[in-house]
């Protein structure tokens, strides 16, 4: 393997991303890389991945690194991490095999990824997943006893602008598969109106369907200017003890945002405001649900989620994988019968407009002719 590339580096890969171009070499920090991660990265396609971290460590079933392999774009991992002080943005470097090279410089070493490696691992983590398990549960247990209230309600919600009363309600999360399934929702989207809840990034996610959220959720950190600009309600989420990291931000741009201070992630949140405000459904995409969503979040537990969505599971529907279930094709069945039914009504016109009868007349004398002489 011998590539050659500008450098983009950057520790968090959601950061990475919106200064990565294809040809670059991406330069990230990121042990056990997640499917939003990977999508995000292949989207660009980098001449390849340096990443001072495993990619795949085998502590759970992380398969970022399997879709990058797949998707044909090498992975170098344990790259030292000094990296990150020698090269300066845009420096043109070279990977020879694992070795790392700017000029005449080596920077370092590190293992190049194989598909045998990443599938190594992933045996590993199948065995490991038991233990794992038992952690997640130990910790969600914990978190929910500090969490109780956002099931009980005891919440300060603050005051929304935006109708959502008996409306529908969309929650998007910028999660895996979240552009197939609101692909596979849109013509609901378009029908129903629903309340647009964008969670950080999720108000892009919008954004590229030419759908303007109405309102914006989330610590900020990785959703653009254009959407914050966009318009739509701001809702920064804060702690519970009250500090706000994306309200800064937020300031700066001139937005004077409402403050929701709430144990738990940013879609739970959302929601909490949904349902407060009377939602009569909650469309969720892109959501985290299931424990490997969490361990690749990062997050300890999933109390706070565990709890809001027994609060809210009467009207939620969680459109996550929808464009797997169903794909919108026509079956050639469904084709023969509607030619056969625009058919009928042609052929009956032509037969009784005065214009076509001769023409129907010599056809039906040419098959009586060709009947008596069979």
């Amino acid at each position: 393997m011998h590539l050659k590339g500008k450098a983009k580096l950057d520790k968090r890969t959601k950061n990475l991303v919106n200064r990565l171009r294809k040809g670059d070499i991406a330069v990230i920090s990121h042990d056990d890389i997640d499917e939003v991660a990977a999508n995000s990265l292949i989207d660009i396609r980098p001449i390849a991945i340096l990443n001072t971290m495993p990619s795949i460590t085998g502590r759970y079933p992380a398969r970022g690194a399997y879709k990058i392999l797949k998707a044909g774009i090498p992975i170098i991992d344990e790259v030292p991490e000094k990296i990150f002080e020698d090269v300066k943005e845009g420096t043109l470097l070279e990977i020879k095999d694992g070795t790392v090279i700017s000029g005449s410089h080596i920077l370092g070493e590190g293992k190049v990824l194989t598909l045998a490696d990443v599938n190594q691992k992933l045996d590993e983590a199948n065995e490991n997943i038991k233990q794992e398990l038992d952690d997640f549960v130990d910790n969600t247990l914990e978190y929910a006893k500090k969490e109780k209230d956002v099931l009980l309600g005891n919440l300060e919600v603050p005051p929304l602008n935006t109708h959502i009363l008996n409306r529908h309600v969309l929650i998007v999360v910028r999660g895996s598969s979240y552009k197939e399934d609101l692909r596979a929702i849109y013509s609901y989207i378009q029908e129903q109106k629903p309340v647009l809840i964008g969670v950080d990034g999720g108000a892009d996610a919008l954004m590229e369907f030419n759908l303007k959220p109405d309102i914006i959720v989330g610590d900020m950190d990785s959703v653009s200017d254009e959407a914050l600009q966009s318009g739509a309600e701001i809702v920064v989420h804060a702690y519970a003890n009250g500090k706000a990291p994306g309200l800064e931000r937020v300031e700066s741009m001139g937005i004077e945002p409402l403050v929701f201070a709430v144990p738990g992630t940013s879609e739970d949140i959302a929601m909490i405001l949904a349902w407060e405000y009377g939602a009569s459904l909650i469309v969720a995409v892109g959501t985290h649900s299931n424990m490997i969503d969490f361990l690749e979040k990062g997050r300890k537990g999933m109390a706070s989620t565990f709890l809001v969505r027994l609060k809210v599971g009467s009207i939620l529907i969680d459109a996550r994988g929808v464009s797997q279930l169903y794909k919108q094709s026509l079956h050639s069945k469904y084709l023969a019968q509607l030619f056969m039914a625009a058919l009928i009504p042609i052929t009956i016109l032509l037969w009784v407009s005065p214009a076509t009868q001769p023409f129907f007349r010599l056809i039906w004398l040419q098959i009586k002719i060709l009947v008596n002489s069979i």
